[in-house]
């Protein structure tokens, strides 16, 4: 009976990429508020260089579905005044890297406006970007830039590591009535021309549902070390603790899921479990998001750490073009088991 289950569980399973998740929940969202669109360089026709906006001209047409100029302070604008007058706008910069270009329509215009107002004006915007190396893209459309982003207030931080997680996030940011930095990884958005972590692609159910923010998820429980990361950070550190396991170290493993609200509660009682942290971050080492993790375990109660916390993170120089320099500063699961081998 129990191998029938199994059968039936797996056959009723619904596979979807990241991209195909986001693309759903957008169009579910569309279906029953007309205030939704979309916006960006080649969403429309395209369907977006990496897949997250396909299908939705043919439904929805170019009213609701449109191709900009290749001008972002001219759509990020545009998107922060159409929010303001009562629409929700899904507006889509191509890679995180070209935020300077915009970065006034952005952070003095999306994410203060709210508070400027006393309230008054709602900013709904879903700023949709893609983050992450690995593909000899370079300097210019590799980096994650996650600190740089969920320093600022004002704004939520999304940044998933599976397709269930990608629906459910992109619905929330969607509903919300402040500005989502929705940031997803070029890795495991399953688009074939880019290759995917195959474990990012998860049963994803085909109703509406929301995952709230500021809600972590345990993804693989453990005693003796807490792995925390987000996106393509989560699927280093399983493979870590894949062979942490090896070695007979139980490792446990964070997803933070949002950068902004940060819910560090969850990584706090990991942390207090384990007595061990190492933080993994495709971003820059520096003021980033592993020395907050840290920091906010140290704040709170110093005396839950067994051994000094330890980060895995891209150092902070420039991305290099050529693959083999690309991939020596990249984080990988070998560099968190020398990580967890300084305070074992």
């Amino acid at each position: 009976m129990a191998s029938e289950a199994a059968a039936v569980a797996t056959s009723n399973e619904r596979k979807l990429t990241i991209a195909r998740a986001m693309a759903e929940a957008t169009a579910q969202e569309m279906r029953t508020d007309p205030t939704v669109f979309v916006m960006g360089e080649d969403i429309a026709k395209l369907g977006g260089v990496f897949g997250n906006t396909r299908g939705l001209l043919e439904e929805f047409g170019k009213q609701r579905v449109r191709d900009t100029p290749i001008s972002e302070t001219a759509f990020m604008g545009a998107a922060v005044g159409a929010a303001s007058d009562g629409m929700r706008p899904i507006v889509e910069l191509m890679f995180v890297d070209f935020f300077g270009v915009c970065f006034d329509a952005i952070y003095n215009s999306m994410a203060k406006n709210c508070y400027f107002s006393g309230g008054e004006v709602k900013v709904p915007v879903v700023l949709m970007t893609s983050t992450g190396g690995g593909y000899s893209d370079a300097g210019q459309h590799s980096q994650c830039l996650y600190g740089t982003f969920a320093h600022l207030p004002g704004m939520k931080v999304v940044c998933p590591s599976n397709a269930y997680d990608a629906k459910g996030l992109m619905t929330t940011a969607i509903r919300d009535d402040n500005p989502v930095i929705y940031m997803y990884h070029k890795g495991l958005q399953g688009m074939g021309w880019l290759g995917t972590e195959p474990l990012a692609n998860v049963h994803t159910p085909e109703d509406t549902y929301e995952i709230p923010f500021g809600e972590a998820a345990i993804v693989r429980q453990g005693t003796d070390v807490t792995l925390v990361g987000c996106a393509m950070g989560v699927h280093n550190a399983l493979k870590a603790a894949d062979k942490l396991a090896e070695k007979g170290v139980s490792a446990e493993v964070v997803d933070l899921r949002t950068l902004v609200p940060l819910d560090r509660d969850t990584v706090f009682n990991s942390v207090a479990k384990t007595g061990k942290l190492i933080v993994v971050d495709e971003d820059y080492q520096s003021y980033g998001l592993t020395g907050e993790i840290i920091a906010s375990i140290a704040e709170r109660d110093v005396s839950v750490l067994k051994a000094s916390p330890q980060r895995v993170a891209y150092p902070d120089v420039p991305i290099p073009f050529a693959r083999v320099m690309e991939q020596h500063c990249l984080p990988n699961p070998d560099k968190i088991v020398a990580a967890y081998e300084k305070i074992a």
